[in-house]
């Protein structure tokens, strides 16, 4: 049996899903992104490559064993893209979320049903349907769940809005003992500078306290500096929508005092460094062209 136990984004990996970009399918039309970003390389011919995205997974793949973490790989679908681990599910505490991913994703599901086999039944939830919500959208911080949402009106048009006020008050009622603090996202089914698919695409925990933030992925100031204020402005590490759109917020961490980030993240990655983080750097950009990085492409399973 494997016993869960995520608190938060930092503490030492002990057990993590890894996607796969094995016979990830061929390119998308337009009308089948899911994101901006990933329609502006469709549009571009810059879509990546099955066997560039393979190299930089097995790179993470690698990184992870030397630090003696146990990798779980999704069963291989043929010609359909797995990448994106973090969506498909998400653990807090001792218990494993089946999000209510977008209808197309469903079989990613069963690809890791192997690993859910391996958890205790009365530690698996299954929100209702009506619930929407992706494992990008939740930051479990110990006494805090941080929640990345949009509850707008026009939440329907909007392809890029992945979780609703339901899956928020779903999750306020399941854990009645945990704060949960919600943000409002700003959204954009076309432009991928003013698109925070999730809260991890703006914003993310990092070391002892520490945090990257981008204010414009936030539809509200108010909220925005709440986060601010909760770390410390001399804590966090602001970046600009350039830096966002390259998903330099998506990093993920190994430990308190160990980040894996992309190669190409200097001026993230000197940060990291002088706060006494080591930095694994892997090549990561061909996978970021689909939206994701880091974060997104795994789903910690135990933490210490």
């Amino acid at each position: 049996m494997l016993k869960l136990n995520i608190q938060n984004e930092t503490s030492r990996l002990r057990a993590v899903v890894l996607g796969t970009a094995e016979s990830s399918g061929p390119i998308p039309t337009i009308e089948e992104a899911y994101d901006p970003k990933s329609r502006e390389h469709i549009m571009a011919g810059t879509y990546p490559k099955e066997e560039d995205m393979v190299k930089e997974m097995n790179a993470v793949c690698k990184v992870f064993e030397k630090y003696g973490v146990k990798v779980f790989r999704p069963e291989v679908i043929e010609d359909y893209n797995q990448i994106f681990a973090r969506d498909i599910a998400l653990v807090i505490e001792d218990f494993i979320i089946d999000c209510n991913i977008l209808p197309e994703r469903e079989k990613e599901i069963e690809a890791i049903r192997y690993v859910i086999d391996q958890i205790n039944p009365d530690k698996i939830v299954r929100l209702p349907k009506e619930a929407h919500i992706e494992g990008g959208d939740v930051i479990p911080h110990n006494e805090y769940i941080f929640i990345g949402t949009y509850t707008r009106d026009d939440y329907a048009d909007y392809i890029t809005a992945r979780t609703n006020s339901t899956a928020v008050n779903a999750i306020k009622q399941f854990f009645p003992h945990k704060k949960i603090k919600s943000f409002e996202l700003r959204k954009s089914n076309t432009d991928p500078r003013n698109n925070a698919l999730h809260l991890d695409c703006c914003f993310q925990p990092v070391g002892n306290g520490k945090a990257i933030l981008h204010k414009n992925g936030f539809l509200i100031e108010e909220e925005y500096e709440w986060l601010l204020n909760y770390f410390g402005k001399e804590n966090v590490f602001e970046i600009t929508k350039d830096e966002m759109y390259n998903m330099k917020s998506n990093i993920f961490s190994i430990a308190p005092d160990v980040v894996i980030s992309e190669i190409n993240f200097t001026r993230l990655n000197k940060w990291f460094e002088n706060q006494g983080i080591t930095v694994e750097k892997v090549p990561y950009a061909e996978i970021g062209k689909q939206g994701g990085l880091l974060r997104c492409s795994t789903m910690p399973l135990i933490r210490d």
